[in-house]
């Protein structure tokens, strides 16, 4: 036999008990033997309990209440039964509503509701519910019975809670079934006490019923009915790509339900525990889904990690104090107060040198707490032996929960790992000798963030996300995103790997949207955008929503966005950036901006300063920290100055080589920009700083090539003029160094700590005299690479290499943050 039983969502309506019939229907064509347990339809006990309420308040509102709830029961009926059969199951309605009153008509006249009459009104909800699913079940050709719980679960009369008494239930639960030959509907939650009073089973009252059944009569499995795909693998409200378990063991179910799961309450299914009978979750409204089976002994399938749960509320108390340690019952005193005042205990740490005791409560217990403590240790705390307890609020827990982390290890190191690089601090710490818990106490606005960040690094067979934010979607930007859109679904097919933009600005306005914006048509919805941009807004936006692995990208050569790095790094966000201006300005700056990404466990990425899409800064890096000594670093940084001094050949005067790169774009608006070589050295100051050598923007020494007059020009017309005008003296170097051989190059240079751009001749033997094109070029000469420069040349310029290179910095940070998962997962990945 199987027991199914169907929660309140499962009967809320007349559609929805449609889909009930349709389920047992089901299991009888296949042969299958059942017995079903019914909640109230959904909300109605709620609404009971407000009429008990305002009944006892001698409030005539209680009256609404009864008639909406006779509303709720005769609208189904009338969509549910033929004309002939809604006669009776009315009149039925209206007795069974009329008793109710007259209940609560005696609670209003003497101003009292006790836990007794309570119990009576909360279970007119199943005896309700029941006679309207069998009448229906009955048009539907099924033979269903209704059949009233209180002449089969008998208890104690302990009001609201009552404890079951197991030897009367079980007889009267086995004799009634070998008589029946239909299928019985049985009202869940309620009862009989002694004297045959109406009690009701407490909190999983209907789950109860159906484990007190399965167990009495042995049954093959019970079926847990919801709104649900079984127990997911952490709260899919918050965790959007949570998925449900095929498996949990008991023990498993018992840790989730405590840290917050709501599909099933341990407790009540205890009986069905005992017995071994396995417990399966279901969705009504997904009945092909197979749901979550909760058996008694644990199952790998591939994951060492079952699920995430959490309590989104704590309080956090921690006693601390000398006189604590080596003095024996400091714990027992302190728990027993707080249990004698009824105060749950959540969750217990302690520090081995037993000088704090740190423990976790429900908020609405704080007060009463703090008083308990303070009583009983008043003596200690006037003699300054133990502290006043430290109050904290705000507080959350998030565990995680697994049979198979027994003996594993690494468990705790990615659980930690994964919340430091998200910023997020834990509080207190605990894990049963068992190890099928590992619990951690954090601030509650980072609860949403933790449960993401951990439901990713644990669970990888789903997608892994990256939430970009970014600034500038111009040339470069808007080319990132193309490349994004376009290799999106690789990333996801093959890295696993999902990248979701949240929030885009340019110059005039700003779009958030925390469910990622569709990248088919972001042109479109920024333009459309209602928020003009702001960046002080869309920083705030981006920490106030404290997504895990999110990601600052500015694409832009703006200096006050720079500004705003060092807060966005404080908030746990990495920043991937082409501007150079964050790098290139004082040295005291630069060194805080890398402290800070050190301090808080993110990246600061901005390969794309010196070389477009060249690895000139990684590949530096690679040479130090390997022991390699840098001597010197000689380089073409600068795709515009590649291209004309490549091009100022032959007969072409020099003004016209410029005018034709402005033309081609290669330069800014104002070729000057270029021209005047800060763009150059800002590049070689950057380089200067990452070999290590603390340097300022004023050190770089850079000889102006472009004459008194251009500089100087109103326009960019004039300064063509004047450059015109100045054509013979561009000549005269150009054909000095073609009369020894040479070739014009405008070269950076780092050598014994000192930095310089200029303007250079270089001959045959250079590794600069063959550059074509807008090409950059650079050369290291080092201990290693001393007779042989190591050389990377390649595009320096353009908004396709610079883009992927800004695209190829952002996957490297997925790297980082999920680096290591593979070792502690089979290989199979679950």
């Amino acid at each position: 036999m199987k027991i199914l039983k169907f929660g309140g969502t499962s009967v809320g309506s007349a559609e929805s008990i449609r889909q009930v019939a349709k389920i047992i229907a089901s299991y009888l064509d296949q042969g299958d033997e059942i017995a079903v347990v019914s909640s109230a339809m959904g909300g109605v006990t709620n609404l009971l309990s407000q009429a008990s309420e305002l009944a006892e308040a001698n409030e005539d509102k209680y009256l609404n209440i009864t008639r909406q709830i006779e509303t709720i029961h005769a609208d189904s009926i009338r969509q549910l039964l033929d004309t002939q059969s809604q006669s009776k199951s009315l009149a039925n309605l209206k007795m069974t509503i009329n008793e109710l009153e007259e209940i609560l008509h005696g609670v209003s006249l003497i101003k009292e509701l006790s836990v007794r009459t309570l119990d009576l009104v909360l279970s007119f909800g199943e005896r309700l519910s029941v006679p309207l699913l069998a009448a229906y079940f009955q048009q539907e050709k099924i033979n269903a019975i209704p059949v009233d719980s209180r002449q089969l679960i008998f208890t104690n009369n302990d009001f609201g809670k009552a404890r079951v008494d197991y030897s009367l239930t079980d007889k009267a639960i086995t004799d009634y079934f070998q008589n029946i030959s239909s299928i019985p509907i049985v009202t869940g939650f309620i009862a009989s006490g002694e004297n045959n009073e109406t009690t009701t089973l407490g909190r999983g009252g209907s789950d109860f019923t159906a484990a007190i059944l399965g167990a009495a009569l042995n049954a093959e499995e019970i079926e847990l009915w919801t709104d649900v795909d079984g127990v997911m693998t952490t709260d899919p409200r918050i965790v959007k790509n949570a998925f449900s378990l095929p498996y949990l063991s008991y023990i498993e179910a018992m840790e989730m339900s405590h840290f917050g799961a709501r599909v099933i309450h341990p407790p009540s299914l205890q009986p069905a525990f005992n017995q071994k009978i396995p417990l399966r979750i279901r969705n009504t409204f997904n009945p092909a889904f197979p749901g979550t089976v909760i058996g008694s002994k644990p199952k790998t399938s591939g994951r060492l990690i079952k699920g995430l749960s959490s309590i989104k509320q704590v309080t956090l108390i921690s006693l601390t104090g000398s006189g604590m340690v080596g003095i024996p019952g400091v714990s027992s005193r302190l728990f027993s107060a707080l249990a004698a005042k009824d105060i749950s205990v959540i969750l217990i740490t302690q520090a081995s040198s037993e000088h704090s005791i740190c423990f976790a409560i429900d908020p609405a217990n704080a007060k009463g707490a703090k008083k308990v403590i303070k009583k009983e240790f008043e003596f200690e705390m006037e003699r300054g032996r133990i502290d006043e307890p430290l109050i904290e609020q705000g507080k959350s827990i998030i565990a995680i929960i697994g049979e198979n982390m027994r003996n594993t290890p690494g468990i705790s190191g990615k659980l930690f790992s994964a919340l430091g690089r998200n910023g997020i601090n834990t509080s207190a710490i605990a894990q049963g000798s068992s190890e099928v818990n590992i619990s951690v106490v954090i601030d509650e606005k980072n609860l949403s963030k933790s449960l993401n960040a951990v439901h990713q690094a644990f669970f990888i067979s789903e997608s892994k996300t990256l939430n970009i934010f970014m600034v500038g979607v111009g040339l470069i930007g808007g080319t990132l995103l193309e490349q994004i859109q376009a290799q999106s679904a690789y990333l996801l097919n093959e890295r696993l790997l999902e990248i979701n933009v949240i929030a885009l600005s340019n110059t005039k306005k700003m779009i958030v949207d925390e469910a990622g914006i569709d990248l088919k048509d972001w042109k479109e919805a920024l333009e459309n955008a209602t928020n003009s941009a702001n960046l002080n807004s869309f920083v705030d936006k981006m920490i106030a929503m404290n997504l895990p692995n999110s990601i600052f990208v500015d694409n832009t050569s703006n200096l006050e966005i720079t500004s705003l790095y060092q807060q966005i790094l404080a908030a746990s966000i990495s920043v991937v950036t082409p501007n150079k201006l964050a790098n290139s300005g004082k040295y005291r700056d630069y060194q805080l901006l890398q402290k800070e990404a050190f301090l808080h466990g993110v990246k600061f990425l901005y390969e794309t300063n010196v070389g477009a899409g060249l690895p000139v800064i990684n590949t530096m890096s690679d040479l130090k920290f390997s022991g390699d000594q840098i001597l010197k670093i000689e380089g073409v940084l600068s795709g515009t100055l590649s291209y004309i001094f490549n091009n100022f050949t032959g007969d072409a005067a020099f003004s016209e080589v410029v005018m034709e790169a402005k033309n081609s774009g290669f330069t800014e608006p104002d070729p000057r920009d270029d021209l005047n070589g800060m763009d150059v050295a800002r590049k070689i100051l950057i380089l200067a700083r990452e070999s290590g050598i603390e340097m300022e923007p004023e050190d770089v020494v850079v000889e102006n090539i472009l004459p008194k007059a251009c500089l100087e020009a109103a326009s960019i017309d004039l300064f063509f003029e004047e450059l015109t005008k100045n054509n013979d003296h561009f000549e005269s170097l150009k054909t000095q160094a073609e009369q020894s051989k040479k070739k014009l190059r405008f070269i950076a240079t780092l050598e014994d700590g000192k930095a310089t751009v200029k303007l250079t001749a270089v001959d045959q033997d250079h590794p600069f005299f063959s550059l074509s094109g807008s090409d950059n070029i650079i050369a290291f000469t080092t201990r290693r690479y001393y007779d042989r420069p190591l050389v990377i040349k390649g595009p320096g310029a353009g908004a396709e290499v610079t883009a992927a290179g800004v695209f190829s910095e952002i996957i490297s940070i997925s790297n980082y943050l999920y680096q290591g998962i593979k070792n502690i997962l089979p290989n199979n990945h679950g």
